[in-house]
């Protein structure tokens, strides 16, 4: 989960330097595609249907392998697009889709093949039952406390 956070993190940061550098915000989803096609060899869409998701994020179901994969490649993004001073889609989505590329080869080099690995369990679905079971955890807790001041007094 934190690995799935820390990637909207960069995702904000990317879409930041974007509107800053080009003056609009509109071809961040685009740009984020490009770099997906390139780290998956298919497109957003194809990878959505080969893992059965409908209406949520791809990276919601990312092994954590492939959320750092995305998030280092991003974090080159920005780093060269702020560094270059790039400011066209172009420049930095042709950026983006080079550091995919890269981290790819990378991972094919290593024996994984991103768009082979399962999906992983909706991350939102985990947080909810991390959730949950915190507040059982606190509720049995503060029971137990409660009980036990009760005894101490008696």
């Amino acid at each position: 989960m934190q690995v799935r956070h820390k990637l909207a993190e960069t995702e904000k940061e990317l879409s930041k330097v974007i509107f800053e550098q080009t003056g609009e915000n509109k071809n961040f989803a685009l740009i984020r595609s490009k770099g997906d096609r390139s780290l998956f060899n298919r497109s957003t869409k194809q990878m959505k249907e080969k893992w059965g998701i409908k209406k949520k994020p791809l990276a919601d179901f990312m092994p954590t392998i492939l959320l750092k994969a995305k998030d280092f490649a991003t974090e080159i993004t920005i780093f060269n697009a702020k560094d270059k001073e790039m400011s066209t889609e172009f420049e930095i989505s042709k950026e983006h889709v080079t550091n995919n590329k890269s981290v790819r080869e990378t991972l094919l080099s290593r024996g994984i093949t991103p768009e082979n690995l399962p999906p992983e369990e909706d991350v939102k679905k985990l947080e909810r039952k991390l959730n949950t079971e915190q507040k059982k955890t606190l509720k049995k807790n503060n029971n137990f406390t409660t009980k036990k001041i009760i005894q101490d007094k008696s």
